[in-house]
């Protein structure tokens, strides 16, 4: 099968009614993030509704190296600054991953709640944690994502952009790391 034929069928499988079909060069992404930016790979975020700027950077960092998850630094290498502002600007169109479905442990929503409150999870992401500028959206994330994310801040295997997040997380326990996730991918 042709590539342009492969990026035609992509667009009319992949795409809602209404829904700008994805460039080429981002038919791959779709098969790890989502057909409409929601993740059901696992340890893989959904990207739907984030920041563009948040995203343009993340990308940016991957194909430099200055951050690394493989495959995404090897696919992301060839993409131009037009590769990846077209690339941030379609996941920021898509609409943001829903919560869970299913029952919700209430205990563990509040303990997660007041761990955010106390470490102002609020502050930069958000009252909502819809994220903001280049801070990323956490509300309704993969709650395995969310873990992983966490504990790679906090021991440093991570690197963000700005150390905040390392610090901020330092006094949290791995308990508190499971409840922040699970509130996190409960939210709306």
């Amino acid at each position: 099968m042709s590539r342009g034929w492969l990026a035609v069928f992509a667009a009319a499988v992949l795409c809602t009614p209404g829904q700008a079909a994805p460039p080429e060069k981002l038919v791959a992404c779709l098969a790890c993030h989502g057909a409409e930016g929601t993740s059901e790979t696992v340890n893989v975020p959904s990207l739907g509704g984030q920041r563009d700027a948040y995203l343009l950077t993340q990308l940016f960092m991957f194909r430099e190296g200055l951050r690394t998850a493989e495959p995404m630094n090897t696919f992301i290498k060839p993409f131009t600054d037009d590769d990846l502002r077209s690339a941030a600007g379609f996941f920021a169109k898509l609409p943001p991953s829903k919560p869970l479905a299913g029952p919700v442990d209430q205990a563990r929503l509040q303990r997660g709640r007041a761990l955010a409150e106390t470490f102002r999870c609020s502050t930069c992401h958000s009252p909502d944690l819809s994220g903001q500028e280049n801070v990323p959206r956490l509300a309704g994330q993969r709650e395995d994502y969310t873990l992983k994310t966490l504990r790679d801040l906090k021991s440093g295997s991570r690197h963000g952009y700005e150390p905040i997040m390392a610090e901020s997380l330092q006094p949290v326990d791995d308990a508190g790391l499971v409840e922040l996730a699970y509130y996190i991918s409960h939210l709306r």
